[in-house]
């Protein structure tokens, strides 16, 4: 258990939140919720110790181990991936280093007779003699092979180092286990790996995450901050969602019905106030005025940009025809002899292991890479426009500020004060759309990114993981931006809710072509479950 009291945190004159009092109990899984920089992570940091409120404290039990994923992917650069995975118990590691020296000794004596055997009762007792299984059974979980176990941090690409270092986090039971968008650089197979475990697991987690389905599937109360406050609800996100916006409406509902009241009576002093024989009544109604409590309904610091995706045409019969397509990335094969046909009202989601296959397929089609072998056809209706995973090329120029940037992709007839009004509808109202783009953040140039291709009017979207850097209001704008969109969409996402709500067709990349369903994405999953092998390759090797 793990408890807040009285914790209150600010920013110069702004608040982030204040008077918090809030009991994180054992057995429960707490998602903490709320826009970018409401100040999640650094509630997370408050509660491990790693950073202090401006008033209240946090307390825990006097044993009680907090383990807390590390977002420092450099930190054990110099250590082993087993060894990294062990010291996320640090105790238990320091133990098992004076150990291991102990025994190395050639000389060892009776003083070290008497140290090995306390040491050997603390190993002992932090169950040291089962760690090397569990760091094993963590990392084949997510998706460490047995054969990188033994190198050192620093040869590990930045995927593999954030599996790790969730497995350090999850190593040894911790008491409370803080968890920072543990899903991030995750596939589906993993995060359905973590959501298992941590469906299983005992003790106290508090988890911020941008992955509404992930939301679901593991919590069991929701932290919300807003308002200045954190206020708990019993439930997943779903029920979070909908206890909010009733609370809320009740909440703007009494507002109105106060304000009326007020009215009502101001009305009335104001007729009636210089009338003898109304005078006594006017006074009972100024007295009744001062005891009604009007009260500013509370700014929430959530925003919803307003994402619309308008083509300019609907497409023909024509969209687009892949004909064994074949690519290398430095000798190593995305995909080989990729056949496709996109049909009219696809909305397709690539899936697979590989998500370099599927960002090397999406330059492909978009203009930007050229295949080995084979081809690929737009249809002569067809006008595309992508989001790239990685936008930085877009922001080179940066001394542009945001005005300026948008005005390259605007209509030529449209001036600043459309660019304005359409920066203001994506929240860079007022100053913010002055902002030079050096200085942008990562949710915010996905948001001028999705902004550059509602301005482009294309009737197929091509969209490599849009949803990373982007915060939950956001997510959902766009989510349902692409559901209303009529016409083509392609795209890859490790977001569950966003891939199932989306699409109508999964296309699953293998080593040796690829698997093509017509399904909605649980059903695809079902079926790879139920069939991990045999009747899946068949597939693909159809498909092939």
């Amino acid at each position: 258990m793990i408890t807040a009291t009285d914790v209150a945190l600010s920013y110069g004159k702004r608040i982030i939140f204040q008077d918090v009092n809030i009991k994180f109990t054992p057995g429960n899984c707490y998602g903490l919720i709320g826009a970018n920089g409401a100040g999640k992570s650094t509630f997370l940091k408050i509660l491990s110790g790693q950073f202090e409120p401006d008033r209240g404290q946090i307390s825990k039990g006097p044993r009680q181990r907090i383990a807390m994923l590390s977002q420092d992917q450099f930190a054990f650069d110099e250590f082993t991936v087993f060894d990294t995975v062990i010291m996320g118990h640090k105790k238990l590691y320091k133990v098992m280093a004076e150990r291991e020296a102990i025994y190395a000794k050639t000389d060892f004596n009776d003083e070290d007779g008497i140290r090995s055997g306390e040491l050997e009762a603390l190993f002992g007792e932090m169950n040291g003699y089962e760690a090397e299984a569990e760091a094993a059974a963590l990392l084949n979980g997510i998706g460490i092979p047995e054969d990188m176990r033994l190198k050192k941090m620093k040869e590990l690409d930045g995927t593999e180092k954030v599996r790790v270092l969730l497995a350090q986090a999850l190593f040894g039971n911790p008491d409370i286990l803080l968890l920072d968008e543990p899903t991030n650089q995750l596939d589906i197979k993993t995060i359905n790996w973590l959501e298992d475990f941590l469906s299983r697991f005992q003790n106290t987690v508090i988890i911020v995450s941008h992955d509404r389905h992930f939301l679901n599937q593991v919590c069991t109360h929701v932290a919300d901050i807003d308002f200045g406050k954190i206020k708990v609800y019993v439930g997943n996100y779903d029920f979070w969602l909908q206890a909010s916006q009733l609370h809320f409406q009740q909440k703007e509902n009494e507002s109105k019905k106060v304000n009326a009241k007020a009215d009502e009576l101001k009305e009335f002093i104001q007729r009636f106030s210089s009338n003898a024989s109304k005078a006594k009544q006017a006074t009972s109604r100024k007295k009744l005025l001062e005891k009604l409590t009007i009260e500013d309904m509370p700014i929430s610091s959530r925003k919803y940009p307003y994402i619309v995706f308008n083509p300019e045409r609907p497409c023909g019969d024509v969209i687009l025809e892949i004909k064994d397509l074949s690519k290398e990335i430095d000798g190593v094969s995305m995909f080989k002899g990729l056949t496709l046909t996109v049909n009219k009202g696809d909305k397709i989601a690539f899936v697979g292991t590989n998500s370099l296959a599927k960002t090397t397929l999406f330059q492909i089609l978009a203009g930007e890479l050229e295949p080995d072998t084979g081809s690929f056809r737009w249809g002569v209706t067809i006008s595309n426009s992508y989001f790239p995973k990685e936008n930085s090329s877009y922001f080179s120029n940066e001394e542009l500020d945001l005005v300026g940037w948008l005005r390259q992709y605007a209509p030529p007839k449209e001036g600043e004060s459309f660019v304005r009004g359409f920066l203001g509808k994506m929240l860079f109202s007022g100053e913010e759309a002055m902002k030079k783009t050096s200085v942008l953040s990562g949710g915010e140039r996905v948001r001028c990114m999705l902004s550059k291709m509602m301005l482009s009017g294309a009737n197929a979207l091509i969209l490599d993981e849009p949803t990373n850097h982007l915060d939950l209001e956001s997510i959902t704008s766009l989510n349902n931006g692409l559901i209303a969109f009529s016409e083509i969409v392609l795209f890859a996402s490790h977001d569950h809710q966003f891939v199932s709500t989306v699409s109508n067709r999964i296309v699953e990349i293998t080593p040796d072509g690829i698997l093509d369903v017509m399904m909605d994405f649980d059903d695809y999953l079902a079926m790879k479950e139920a069939n991990p092998a045999g009747e899946n390759d068949t597939l693909a090797s159809q498909a092939a």
